[in-house]
């Protein structure tokens, strides 16, 4: 499942024995790509906006739009197929923190 969307930058900011942080900047239209994580996550948004989050079901791809404000943060379980894509007009970008 390739999309022609622009890619979603991630910059590893911080890697030990219990969690990855990584920020991603993500371009008007970009996407991280289909990925699934090995870890549960927590996201801490930078700002406020909405991301599409899709995700699959029967093999049919489920699109869910999330509202988020800048420096409230959500929780997110390891092992669920999904992609992220900024549906803004502005760069849209968020600090990931997952747990090891």
């Amino acid at each position: 499942m390739s999309s022609n969307r622009p890619k979603a930058v991630p910059t590893k900011q911080l890697e030990n024995d219990r969690v990855i942080i990584t920020e991603w900047r993500f371009a008007p239209g970009a996407e991280t790509g289909w990925h699934i994580h090995g870890h549960d996550y927590i996201v801490v948004p930078g700002l406020d906006g909405q991301l599409l989050l899709e995700s699959k079901e029967d093999e049919t791809i489920v699109e869910n739009l999330a509202d988020l404000s800048a420096g409230i943060s959500y929780f997110k379980g390891a092992g669920i197929e999904h992609n992220v894509v900024n549906p803004n007009d502005f760069e849209f970008h968020f600090v990931e923190v997952e747990l090891k």
